[in-house]
């Protein structure tokens, strides 16, 4: 499965997930919203939560939108593609650890594949960052459970489970 994020620039660099996934040839940026291609977008503004039914309409691509979570806001996911949310996760980057739904570009697009039954993929996209082995040990139960649902409903039921007990 392709991961493909939109990239807008405006965090540091430096800490830059899409960045280091562009450098390490996990994932392909596109500077400019005409040039990403059709999948399933990953939009927490989505009325949908991400399931493995999806995969059926992802035509093998993940796109992510890197920006701030600041101009995170639902006029910037007007790409084309099948747009799903992502269901409760907890992030493992330093700047957010422990924050639910607070994950990085690498975190999104590492759950996804998850979803959809990639673990190994995720794992491998995951592999330039230092806590990327803790965000799927952290997340290891809700992301085999989403795995395993049939379609978005079964997913919102595992994460009104997961909400329930925080």
């Amino acid at each position: 499965m392709e991961c493909h994020v939109y990239y807008e620039g405006d965090d540091d660099p430096k800490k830059c997930t899409a960045r280091r996934l562009e450098r390490f040839d996990r994932a392909i940026l596109h500077r400019s919203m005409s040039q990403v291609p059709y999948g399933v977008v990953l939009n927490p503004h989505a009325e949908q939560a991400l399931s493995p039914a999806d995969t059926d309409d992802a035509l093998d691509t993940i796109v992510a939108l890197d920006c701030s979570w600041e101009s995170a806001e639902e006029a910037a996911f007007s790409m084309p593609g099948i747009h799903r949310a992502l269901p409760f996760l907890v992030a493992a980057n330093p700047v957010n650890y422990g924050r639910p739904f607070q994950l990085t570009t690498a975190e999104a697009l590492a759950s996804a594949l998850c979803i959809f039954g990639e673990q190994e993929a995720a794992a491998d996209l995951l592999e330039p960052f230092r806590w990327g082995e803790t965000f799927l040990t952290l997340n290891e139960e809700p992301l085999r459970r989403y795995a395993d649902c049939a379609d978005s409903g079964e997913v919102v039921a595992v994460q009104d489970d997961y909400l329930a007990d925080e």
